[in-house]
């Protein structure tokens, strides 16, 4: 079949996305025996739309997975969405206008639910658009039912276990989304602040002065803390201070905590102002003064700033104490505060109940676990040893929010027992459902609890709701997972949390292999946000260009690598396509009446040909192997443009259109060469442009492969590395790029007829009778005079003279 004169990505891309799902050529076959190689696919939050940054991680952790496909194995390669979590929760509140808080739980939690289902499918498609070539039949969403009853029994086996704990103490909150918040939650953002020196009295008629960004949290000063070798204050120790707008005096302790240098050297302590706080106050063994309510709105106990916004009460409290005169000085700074990182807001400390998991004492062996894990690049192993190593508090997994997995837990109103749901009630809604049996008081009347589980604590099980997905036997095949692609930013979010959840329920590693990848920034370096306008929508890239241009762009970045987005990436893509068609035009015109068979002896030039190929196949190989994809792209991209395009198309015309000059057998040969060398770059380039790659297999190659698609062929074996072939092929190279400078150097065209060709070559004579017709061809020469290089080495190894 010829091919025909133009290709349009638009309508073929679509084209081979509903052949690929009605032949379902990416499903997993449960009962193949062929090795199998599994992936915990990250699963996209459900928040808006797929973005610039999605299209370049997931096309990277594609490119190898078709690889893998590839070489025979059977892929598992699930596809689920993330939408239980806050993102989501926000997503619905603004597609909506309205707030949940403020809604009844069960309203709302219908209102998700069904949104979710009517914007899931556009959502999902984004990710089919872009090729990824999952299994989209292997489904699940972190909020159906399927997922809530393996997140909740994870929560009763690890309270079983002894690792779940509920307990009230402070910890981490954010007022704007008024949940309490993980360590990995929050992310550090640099701000503009005031440090404010404020004057306090004590009873030694002396006055101190205390430096502090947070004068709002004066109602909540509970003491003041000076280092014991500070001789400056050293004997104020045991001497009480007066809070400003205060009739209250608190107790100035040693504390050796304390940073001298930094501000007055002087501490105020109060409830709460960061972590530090919470550790004096237990050791001191003080009584907190809590001023704050969940929605960041001071309190009663915070006396006149009652009702303000603690974000308003800083500057109302600044004001209180200039008009008291307390105020020494004011100094604008610049410091790093932490937020929450889904709003950005700052977090501040809450006395709350919470559930906790108990892991600090586990931090050698989730160290080990991540040494057992192969890392690429390796590098990434670094950024999780520092998080494990910097670890603080045990895992909060309790989340203050109506839509989200219920814990599975009651209270007894009798006895206030903690009842755990059993496994075969599950999933339940404590808030809905009742426990199976009584109280072992007797009891039959309890409370439902009414938080939810963070969404991590659900995302950490990906690979159990996969695998669960089937029955034990082929749940047995698929652990420990192949694989766990994700970006480099969530290695403390979710690939940490993973590895915590495989250690309690299976004891072994989660996966046997990691790729990180990195973030795409604009043009200039810089991240991408919508406040800068500087964001790119990868549908309006894919309109303009095409999916696989998009994905030859993703395919430049090495892995991990933060990668600038540049457009003329995508146009290089764009003419790689037209180029490999336009190649695979001239084929299907030639190999017409070729039925795949090899000629008895194969040309020299196709002997180079294949040697060369050879050598790209086997480091693209190795790459690919070590995730090195990008090396893959470079390198077969090089060798189609250079090797096979510019020289070996052109080397063979003279035997293709005239065969009855050289002769059927070297028309064979050039035909031998030339359609298992594009099938071979065909399928080099099937991991990185599937559709392109799949158009032209389909329209040539597939009647003579039999393969139903290009995706399910064996990647390419070529092993004739030939190396004198590539010696002598090398020379012809260098010939005929020779002649072609020296006509353009004489404005002359390339189709110019040469007189005479004069060429000293270290070759032999016989080796050089094989080719001359090819260089005859290639040069329009009328006549080649060829002299040998014999004796001792010349200074050079080619010499050649042109003769218009």
């Amino acid at each position: 079949m010829e091919i025909p004169k133009n290709y349009d990505p638009k309508d073929s891309e679509i084209k081979w996305l509903e052949f690929w799902e009605k032949e379902k050529v990416y499903a997993f076959d449960p009962e193949s025996k062929a090795e199998i190689y599994s992936v915990d696919t990250p699963p996209p939050t459900v928040s808006g739309k797929m973005h610039l940054g999605h299209s370049f991680s997931y096309a990277q952790q594609d490119f190898v997975v078709r690889f893998q496909r590839m070489l025979g194995k059977n892929v598992f390669y699930p596809f689920g969405t993330d939408d239980n979590g806050l993102a989501t929760e926000r997503m619905i509140e603004k597609m909506k206008n309205v707030k949940g808080q403020f809604m009844k739980r069960k309203d709302f939690i219908d209102l998700c639910l069904e949104t979710l289902e009517e914007i899931r499918p556009d959502f999902v498609y984004d990710w089919k658009r872009i090729g990824v070539s999952a299994d989209f039949s292997v489904f699940y969403t972190t909020i159906n039912e399927h997922c809530r009853k393996i997140s909740q029994r994870s929560f009763i086996e690890l309270y079983k276990s002894g690792r779940i704990y509920r307990k009230r103490a402070p910890f981490v909150w954010c007022p704007e989304c008024q949940t309490a918040i993980a360590q990995v939650e929050m992310k550090d953002s640099e701000r503009d602040s005031k440090m404010v020196y404020m004057k306090f009295d004590t009873n030694k008629n002396e006055q101190i002065i205390i430096a502090t960004t947070r004068p709002e949290l004066l109602p909540a000063c509970v003491a003041i803390h000076i280092h014991p070798d500070d001789k400056r204050y050293k004997h104020l120790i045991g001497a009480k201070a007066k809070i400003p707008f205060s009739s209250r005096e608190v107790t100035i302790t040693a504390n050796k905590d304390v940073d001298m240098e930094f501000g007055s050297g002087i501490v105020y302590h109060c409830t709460y102002g960061d972590m530090d706080d919470i550790k004096w106050l237990e050791e001191l063994k003080i009584e907190p003064i809590e001023i704050l309510n969940k929605d960041g709105i001071l309190n009663e106990k915070a006396g006149r700033f009652k009702g303000l916004h603690i974000k308003k009460a800083r500057e109302a409290a600044i004001k209180a104490l200039e008009e008291e005169g307390r105020i020494a000085k004011i100094e604008p700074i610049r410091h790093v505060v932490n937020v929450h990182e889904r709003c950005g807001t700052d977090i501040e400390i809450l006395n709350t109940e919470q559930w906790y998991i108990k892991y600090l004492d586990l931090k050698g062996s989730f160290m080990q676990y991540g040494r057992e894990i192969k890392w690429y690049p390796e590098h990434m192993r670094v950024r999780y040893e520092n998080w494990v190593n910097g670890l603080k508090w045990d895992w909060n997994i309790s989340r203050q929010r109506h839509f989200g997995i219920p814990i599975p837990v009651w209270y007894c109103e009798k006895c206030n027992a903690i009842v755990i749901a059993e496994e075969k009630h599950l999933p339940v809604d404590p808030l809905a459902d009742k426990p199976l049996h009584k109280c072992k008081c007797g009891s039959d009347r309890f409370i439902g609890e009414k938080d939810v589980l963070d969404t991590w604590a659900t995302s950490s099980l990906t690979p159990d709701i996969s695998v669960e997905l089937f029955d034990k036997n082929v749940q047995k095949k698929l652990q420990p997972m192949s694989l766990r692609p994700q970006a480099h930013d969530i290695i403390t979010f979710w690939l940490f949390n993973t590895v915590v959840k495989s250690y309690f329920h299976h004891d072994c590693i989660p996966w046997r292999n990691v790729m990180i990848s990195g973030f795409v920034l604009d043009p200039h370096g810089k991240k991408m946000s919508k406040s800068k306008g500087n964001v790119i929508d990868p549908r309006e890239m894919i309109n303009k260009y095409s999916a696989d241009a998009l994905r030859f762009w993703a395919a430049g970045s090495r892995l991990g690598d933060d990668m600038p987005f540049q457009e003329k990436d995508l146009v290089t893509g764009s003419k790689f396509i037209t180029k490999i068609w336009n190649a695979s035009k001239f084929a299907s015109i030639h190999l017409e009446n070729f039925r795949g068979q090899m000629p008895s002896k194969l040309h020299l030039t196709e002997r180079w040909l294949l040697s060369k190929l050879s050598r790209v196949v086997k480091t693209s190989t190795e790459n690919f192997i070590n995730y090195e994809y990008s090396h893959t792209k470079l390198e077969t991209e090089t060798f189609f443009w250079h090797t096979f395009c510019d020289n070996y198309l052109e080397i063979i015309k003279e035997r293709l259109y005239n065969p009855e000059k050289r002769g059927s057998d070297e028309k064979l040969s050039a035909q031998y060469g030339l359609y298992n060398g594009l099938l071979s770059i065909i399928k080099l380039m099937a991991p990185i442009m599937p559709f392109i790659t799949e158009e032209l297999y389909q329209l040539y190659y597939r009647k003579h492969e039999k393969t139903k698609s290009v995706h399910l062929t064996s990647w390419p074996n070529v092993n004739m590395i030939d190396e004198h072939a590539e010696h002598i092929g090398d020379f012809v190279i260098k010939v005929i790029e020779f002649v072609r400078k020296q006509k353009t150097a004489n404005r002359l065209s390339l189709k110019t007829q040469i007189k005479k060709l004069t060429i000293k070559a270290k070759i032999e004579e016989i080796d050089f009778d094989e080719i001359e017709a090819e260089i005859k061809a290639a040069t329009s020469a009328e006549n080649i005079v060829f002299e040998p290089m014999r004796g001792k080495a010349p200074e050079k190894d080619l010499e050649i003279e042109v003769e218009f």
